[in-house]
């Protein structure tokens, strides 16, 4: 693929910055919910989306990758839906805390805004660890006066039909959902005025 064209002067850039559900894992071309996203988004308003997220990613993979994701297509609006794999992990709730705030912090000093997508585990994982889990998105959200999604997957999360044969995946079915509950916050993030930027050549999408 070529490069994607670069963004009308004025525009609001949008970047997806996330791991194997927003990049779409399993699901036919241009069916995840940041392909639906974008659609809307070029209909009804004037915004760029560019998706930069990488099935089986970390907060601490995502830490390690923002800076340069910043530089690159220098965003206005930064998505950040990351830790579920890292909490699938079982890796500790202060590592999955300290990582996703150093993303915040690097979107920040880029005069990026966040919107932070809230995840949550299974119930196998225990009460007290996945609480705990949970607990992160809405105390970074407080703590860093940020936008919040509470649950990304809220409405179809305990409901396995809308999942593919991994429990894990949601299928094509589920990704207007998706797209539904990210548009209820970030339609109001859009409204308000934005940092300019003068329009850049872009890399391809980095979906994986």
């Amino acid at each position: 693929m070529g490069p994607a064209p670069a963004p009308a002067s004025g525009a609001t850039t949008v970047m997806v910055f996330g791991d194997s559900l927003s990049a779409g894992y399993g699901l036919p071309p241009d069916a995840g919910w940041v392909n639906l996203l974008k659609n809307r988004l070029q209909a009804q308003s004037q915004t760029y989306l560019i998706n930069n997220s990488i099935s089986g990613e970390t907060a601490w993979g995502g830490r390690n990758r923002i800076e340069k994701a910043l530089k690159t297509h220098r965003p206005d609006i930064v998505i950040v839906e990351l830790g579920g794999n890292d909490g699938l992990r079982g890796a500790s709730i202060g590592s999955i805390r300290d990582n996703l705030e150093a993303i915040i912090e690097a979107c920040k000093r880029n005069n990026a805004t966040v919107l932070l997508a809230g995840m949550q585990l299974p119930p196998n994982y225990g009460i007290t660890y996945t609480q705990k889990f949970q607990d992160i998105y809405p105390q970074l959200a407080k703590r860093h006066d940020i936008k919040l999604v509470p649950f990304l997957l809220d409405g179809f999360g305990n409901k396995r039909e809308f999942f593919q044969a991994d429990g894990i995946h949601p299928t094509a079915r589920a990704q207007e959902k998706i797209v539904e509950n990210v548009w209820k916050v970030l339609r109001t993030m859009l409204e308000a005025p934005q940092k300019s930027s003068p329009p850049l050549a872009y890399d391809s999408p980095e979906t994986r």
